[in-house]
């Protein structure tokens, strides 16, 4: 009964606050600002109130069609922590003759003073500025004012496009709950769309259709007259069409929670998308539907990326000279990767075409993605090699669902070899050959050979990145352990060490590596190969622990892996709903040898064990052996596969719970 009453109870506080909002702009209630925690999702930073999302076609005798969308966001802050959603980014596109229009942007930053009453902070122009991304696109910041605990921000603004070909898709999920989410998209009948839907939240599109006039002015000059002087004569006339609503309403949209190893999660959020498919004016028709093969030649034809490869006058001399004497296609592709590596600085902006230009960029040793991996291309190309671009749409991106040229915004390198496709990206300064950062391991990537023909190619790697450990142990008599640990790292395991540790001085690089090890204090490292590509990063310490040793009733408990050990499952949730991202395909190795103290005799040691997950999707072998007073440990652990589905979560989080239990085992000795 006590628990019927308390469901009730909060059924009614639920209902209570969604029926005293107000969703008109301006009009947050004192309620809304008293709300300490979300009702539903009490760990919850922010919480999205209200999202409106409106969107139609206006018609202009000089422009033409543009889409006008009306945006209005209201937002509870809740925690410090919240605060980032207090921060928006509004992307404005652009090409040589048409552009974004940002129209009427308004905010207000509300909360209750100390007398209870309602305050508001305006948005001013110091809390909105634009950054040119690209050429063709530039970004309004806003950072609302006054941010703190338990306030509300909202803001409003629209956006009057002429790029109709390009619908942005409707967000209806996100990373923090949404109380209400409302869209509507207005469609003449002259434009047949196709939508398309993502995420596993169930909504339902409703349609409406009304009648829409427009009215059309036109201006003759009346020649009638005595004289023929042309009086100018206005005539107007009416166009009745019909127009198609497509409406979706939704509550209480929980939050996509991040878990482990979760990429993107935008990939996975609830969103819709149209797609324009033809258009049917009266007397004229024009197919819009598309394939990714016409996006490819459409994105290599233009000047600013199929022309660019084709340069090379301003490379020849240093590239012949660099190349001098070397015949091997591999020495060729490392001398050209680490030159370009070496010479281009990336200025932070991604994009498929070029910026600055190439001849430019390699001029002033800088520029975008487009500019230096087209370059690289190029450059790959005049040794004779069979080197193409590749198109990528990163992570922080998404997926695109139907082909389209906003589809992607990276591109890279890729030259093929009897052993097959190598991928090179020069904007990386600490990413070796064939290692791609796993921000752009998105998905496929789409290959442009020089003919325009283009194919699918898989961006992951297959080769594992492998950390190897030896570590070297003596058992004192306070029960602590000291000993030397070597550790050689390689693949995407090198490129993050050098990523994290190059940076950092002496003191920094111990407190970096301290952070994930209890009750073990580190001294004399040191790093090999940080500053050196195409080698392992090496790194080796002493060290001084006291986890997982036990003295009980005179026995002493150890675990043979010390602070190696894993201690907790990362994946603790009942369901996954979204693939498991580990970004390649990895590999643990460890080697652990244990002086025992005078003294003691091993009583027990852990059984040998192997296991592995799925259909080679994961394995792990743990063999254990004594040798006199020395005890050797070996483990190896491996994911096989980079992406791992969610229908194979189950299996993945019993492995986990294999692999934890068993690394976790004691050791036991007694006096002898």
């Amino acid at each position: 009964m006590k628990i019927k009453l308390l469901t009730a109870v909060l059924f009614l506080a639920i209902f209570g606050v969604l029926n005293a909002q107000n969703y008109k702009f301006g009009k947050v209630s004192k309620d809304e600002l008293l709300q300490k925690e979300h009702p539903t999702d009490p760990t919850a930073d922010a919480a999205i109130l209200y999202r409106e999302t409106k969107s139609e076609f206006q018609y202009s005798q000089d422009s033409g069609w543009t889409l006008v969308t009306d945006y209005f966001e209201r937002i509870k802050i809740y925690t410090k922590e919240g605060f980032e959603y207090a921060n928006a980014t509004v992307d404005l596109f652009k090409d040589t003759s048409s552009e974004d229009k940002l129209r009427g942007l308004k905010g207000y930053t509300y909360y209750l003073s100390e007398d209870g009453k309602v305050r508001d902070v305006k948005l001013q122009n110091d809390g909105v500025f634009e950054e040119k991304t690209t050429k063709y696109l530039t970004q309004t910041k806003i950072t609302m004012p006054d941010v703190r605990e338990g306030c509300i921000i909202e803001y409003k603004y629209s956006i009057s496009s002429p790029f109709i070909l390009s619908i942005d898709e409707f967000r209806l999920q996100e990373t923090i709950p949404v109380d209400k989410v409302s869209v509507l998209f207005k469609s003449p009948e002259y434009f047949i769309f196709k939508n398309h839907q993502r995420g596993w939240i169930p909504f339902k599109i409703d349609t409406e259709t009304r009648e829409r006039v427009m009215v059309f002015n036109q201006t003759s000059q009346d020649l009638s007259g005595f004289g023929a002087i042309g009086i100018p004569k206005t005539s107007s006339r009416e166009v009745r069409f019909k127009e198609n609503s497509y409406i979706i309403e939704l509550n209480s949209v929980p939050a996509l929670k991040e878990e482990a190893f979760s990429g993107n999660l935008s990939n996975y959020t609830t969103a819709l998308q149209f797609e324009l498919s033809y258009i049917n004016m009266p007397g004229s028709s024009k197919s819009y539907a598309t394939t990714w093969e016409d996006v490819s030649n459409t994105i290599y034809n233009r000047s600013e990326f199929g022309s660019e490869l084709q340069r090379n006058n301003y490379f020849e001399k240093d590239i012949d000279a660099l190349l001098s004497g070397v015949t091997m296609p591999e020495e060729k592709i490392e001398k050209i990767y680490y030159y370009v590596l070496n010479k281009m600085n990336w200025n932070g902006y991604n994009g498929f075409y070029t910026n600055e230009g190439v001849k430019n960029a390699y001029k002033k040793g800088s520029g975008n993605v487009g500019d230096i991996n087209l370059m690289l291309v190029a450059m790959l190309r005049y040794a004779n090699l069979d080197a193409n671009p590749v198109l990528i749409s990163t992570k922080s991106h998404g997926i695109p669902l139907f082909p389209t040229i906003n589809g992607f915004n990276y591109v890279i390198a890729s030259v093929v070899l009897p052993k097959g496709t190598i991928l090179l990206d020069a904007t990386q300064k600490d990413a070796e050959i064939g290692v791609l950062k796993s921000s752009v391991i998105n998905g496929d990537g789409r290959l442009i050979k020089k003919d325009g023909f283009s194919t699918w190619v898989s961006l992951r790697s297959h080769i594992p990145a492998v950390r190897s450990t030896m570590l070297n142990a003596t058992l004192q008599p306070d029960l602590s352990v000291r000993g030397r640990t070597q550790n050689r790292f390689t693949g995407n395991f090198a490129f993050q060490y050098r990523s994290k540790f190059k940076i950092l001085n002496t003191e920094s690089q111990i407190k970096e590596l301290e952070k994930k090890l209890k009750q073990t204090e580190l001294s004399n490292h040191s790093f090999e190969n940080l500053d050196k590509l195409g080698q392992p990063v090496s790194l080796e310490y002493d060290f001084e622990s006291t986890h997982g040793i036990e003295n009980v009733a005179g026995k002493l408990y150890i675990s043979p892996m010390l602070y190696l050990a894993t201690q907790e499952n990362p994946f603790k949730a009942e369901k996954r709903e979204y693939p498991i991202d580990f970004g390649f395909p990895l590999r643990d190795r460890y080697i652990v040898n244990i002086a025992l103290p005078e003294g003691y005799k091993v009583e027990s040691i852990p059984e040998n064990v192997a296991f592995s997950w799925g259909e080679n999707l994961g394995s792990y072998r743990y063999l254990i052996s004594q040798t006199g007073n020395n005890l050797q440990l070996s483990v190896e652990f491996a994911i096989n596969e980079s992406l791992i589905g969610a229908n194979d979560y189950d299996g993945l989080k019993k492995f986990f719970e294999l692999l934890i239990a068993k690394e976790n085992e004691k050791i036991v000795l007694s006096k002898a």
